[in-house]
This record gives structure tokens, C-alpha cells and sequence, in this order.
């Protein structure tokens, strides 16, 4: 790696590390806070719905703000629409607001994510290409799923251990705080690098442009759109799975308040990010055709989260979940590299986007559904049910391999900007 795609890296992973630190301070005790705001898990669950909408909602036009007025710009919207709008689901934990005004934050939220998603990924892909950058991406997209996974692990266990010693309400605050100061980084150092965002005096035209584009080298791509459709089943059930652990290792535990306890689902996830990302390029090398890894990694975790719904052994559960989110780990960066080989520069951030939109449109109809699954049989049926779900992302990602795109085998992204 040369000088300038080093810098590059460290960049991203500054941003990765920030983000992702800020985000988990609340992971390991979202629906526990959500449900001590007085929701039940079926409208806690339909809040976290809501945010998938916002999500979907979204996903493409600020995919093409990322594409039109650059990746940077996307970035910085994404900082100070995320503090905001955390700030305000502190506020209704306060003032025990009603659902409503749950749903409506809880979409802004959303729309905070999407300024992320795609920008900085794309951002990273197209800065390496014009750096020189040539080696395989799993190696690059696994080192920053490693940083995140770091991230995610101390700060879910910072805001359990924050929540457990003061309250519920002051993880949201910190969150706050270090979005506030990844604008501040992000505004010194990222720049727009081997992309020139297209800026039109006509922006409704060039809009429309870019979603056309942005269609025909995503959903019309074969490969492209059977990873796509494969989304909202994986991430659907991911969405769900992350926060339902939280309540059910209480339940398994015995102690209602022990906020550190939930914390550890946020934290194995955390570990396995950490393994899966220095797991993936050997994995890489070690198999044929990047949807081989895809398949397997689906399948495997599948079976895990509906054994993980079957036991009622606290330790057992632990270890069950760590090996789930492992195998699902190993397969992200690996997910990245293929769909990235696919996907031209100048459209990257709004496909990116579109994928994103795919995989949340998942989470607004798994959530609520296994909410109430939760509410009626309980937490256990969820996640097994969440499982079988989960299931039916395997005969896409088979068609995305029957359609024997170059990038199945590719070790390396070939796409050069444009």
C-alpha cells in the first residue's frame, strides 16, 4: 500500500471508529429504553420500524446527494441530522411521550443513517482506485469491519455500565457529543478524492439522471439485484435478532435491571466483528467464489439464531450467539468487495444507497412482526421465526452466483473511475 492509499485507509478508519462509537453507546440498551419510556415491546419494536422506514424513505435521495454534491458533503449532513434527532428521543424519554412522536423521531433518525450510508463506502472505494491502490478490498472493508467492531465493543459496554451507574437517558447524550465531534473531524479531513461530484444547475434533472443510472447498474443488474433481494431477510432479521437479545439475556439471566448483562449482546457482536473482518480476506483466498461465503455465512447463521430461540441455558445462549454473529461477520466484508466490483463510480453511492434501502425495507415488516411474536409466545419463538426468516435469502444469493459475474471470482475491484 503507497502513501496516499494509507492515508486514505486511516481516514476511513477514523470515520468508521467515530461512527460506529457513537452509534453503539445506546445499542446495548436501546429496547430497554425504549420500553422503560413505557412502550410495549410491540410499539418499541414499531419505533425501530419507523427508523428502518425513514431508511428506506431516504436511502436514495440522499444517495444521490452523496453522488450529485459529494460523499463529504453526505457525511456532514449525517453528523449533525444524527445529533439532533438523538437529542430528541432524550427529550421523549424525559416527557414519556406517546408513540407518535416516538415514530416520527424515530424516522428522522433513520434519515440521519442514510446520509452514511453508501457515501462513506463509496468515498473509500474511489479514493483507493486514484491513489493506486490495487490489492483485494475484503483486506480493506474487513480491517474497518475489525475498527467497528472495537468501537461497537466498548462503547455497547461503556453505555451499559454509563445506564447502569446513572440512568437510561445519558448514553443518548454522549452519542450526541461524539457526533458533534465527528463533524468537527470529518470537516478537517475528508476529502472528495478521485470523484467530482456532478453539481447541475438543473438539479431535479440531474437527480433524475443519477436514479436512472443508479437503476440500470443496480436492480437491472442481474448479480446485482439477487444480492439486493437477498437483503431484507438477512438484515431484516439482523435488525431484530440485535435488539431482541438484549431483553432475552435478561429474561435467561433473572435480573430485569441488570443493564450490563444486555450490554453483552451488543458486545459479542462487537468480538465478532472484531474476528470476522481479520478472518475475511484468509477466508477469501481460501474459497473459489465470493457467493460460496455468501451462502454458507446465510445459512449457517439462520440455523443458529433458530437454535439460539431454543435454549433457555444462559451460557449456552452466549456462546450460540457469539459463534451467529461470527459466521455473519466473516461474510460482510466479503458482501462489500462483490457488490462494489459491480457497481461504476460515478453511481456507487446511490446503488450503495439502494441496497441499504433493500436491507431496512427488510426490517420495517420483521420487526413489528416479531415484536408482537414477542409480546404473544415470547422472546424464544421470535428468534426462532426471526431464523426461519432468514432462510429465504439463500435461493437469491444462488441466483446472483448462476449469473457468473466476473466479480464472483475477482480477487481484487476492477472498476477504475469514471
Amino acid at each position: 500500500m503507497n502513501p496516499a492509499s494509507r492515508k486514505i485507509q486511516r481516514i476511513y478508519l477514523t470515520l468508521i471508529l467515530g461512527n460506529t462509537l457513537a452509534a453503539s453507546f445506546i445499542w446495548g440498551i436501546n429496547t430497554l429504553f425504549l420500553l422503560d419510556a413505557g412502550l410495549s415491546n410491540l410499539e418499541a419494536f414499531a419505533a425501530n420500524a419507523f427508523f428502518t422506514a425513514g431508511m428506506v424513505l431516504f436511502e436514495v435521495p440522499t444517495g444521490v446527494v452523496a453522488d450529485g454534491w459529494g460523499r463529504r458533503t453526505s457525511y456532514l449532513l449525517g453528523t449533525l441530522t444524527l445529533a439532533g434527532a438523538t437529542y430528541l428521543y432524550y427529550l421523549l424519554w424525559q416527557w414519556k411521550g406517546p408513540f407518535w412522536s416516538w415514530a416520527v423521531v424515530s424516522v428522522l433518525l433513520g434519515l440521519g443513517f442514510t446520509f452514511f450510508s453508501g457515501a462513506v463506502e463509496a468515498w473509500l472505494v474511489d479514493a483507493l482506485h486514484y491513489s493506486g491502490y490495487g490489492d483485494d478490498m475484503e483486506a480493506v472493508f474487513g480491517k474497518g469491519q475489525m475498527v467497528s467492531g472495537v468501537a461497537t465493543l466498548l462503547g455497547s459496554a461503556a453505555g451499559g455500565a454509563l445506564a447502569q451507574a446513572t440512568n437510561l437517558g445519558v448514553p443518548f447524550l454522549v452519542r450526541v457529543g461524539v457526533l458533534v465531534a465527528m463533524f468537527l473531524v470529518a470537516f478537517g479531513l475528508m476529502r472528495d478524492v478521485g470523484f467530482v461530484p456532478e453539481r447541475s444547475s438543473r438539479p431535479l434533472a440531474a437527480t433524475r439522471a443519477v436514479l436512472a443510472a443508479s437503476i440500470d447498474n443496480g436492480l437491472k443488474n442481474p448479480p446485482v439485484r439477487y444480492v439486493m433481494l437477498a437483503a431484507p431477510f438477512t438484515v431484516g432479521v439482523g435488525f431484530y435478532a440485535f435488539y431482541a437479545l438484549q431483553p432475552y439475556l435478561l429474561e435467561l439471566f433473572g435480573d430485569p435491571q441488570a443493564y450490563t448483562v444486555a450490554g453483552l449482546a451488543a458486545a459479542l457482536v462487537a468480538g465478532a466483528q472484531i474476528v470476522g473482518g481479520w478472518m475475511a480476506p484468509t477466508v477469501r483466498r481460501l474459497v473459489r467464489k465470493r457467493t460460496t461465503v455468501l451462502i454458507v455465512s446465510t445459512a449457517a447463521s439462520s440455523l443458529l439464531l433458530i437454535a439460539v430461540g431454543f435454549t433457555r441455558v444462559f451460557w449456552l445462549a452466549l456462546v450460540l450467539i457469539a459463534v451467529w454473529s461470527l459466521i455473519a461477520a466473516a461474510g460482510t466484508p466479503v458482501r462489500q468487495a462483490y457488490l462494489n466490483d459491480m457497481i461504476p463510480s460515478k453511481q456507487r453511492a446511490t446503488v450503495l444507497s439502494f441496497d441499504s434501502l433493500m436491507g431496512s425495507s427488510g426490517g420495517i415488516v420483521v420487526q413489528p412482526v416479531a415484536g408482537r411474536a414477542a409480546d404473544v409466545y415470547g422472546y424464544p419463538l421470535s428468534l426462532a421465526l426471526s431464523g426461519l426468516i432468514e432462510l429465504f435469502a439463500v435461493p437469491f444469493l444462488l441466483a446472483s452466483r448462476r449469473r457468473r459475474s466476473p466479480a464472483d471470482e475477482a480477487l481484487a475491484i476492477t472498476d477504475k473511475p469514471v
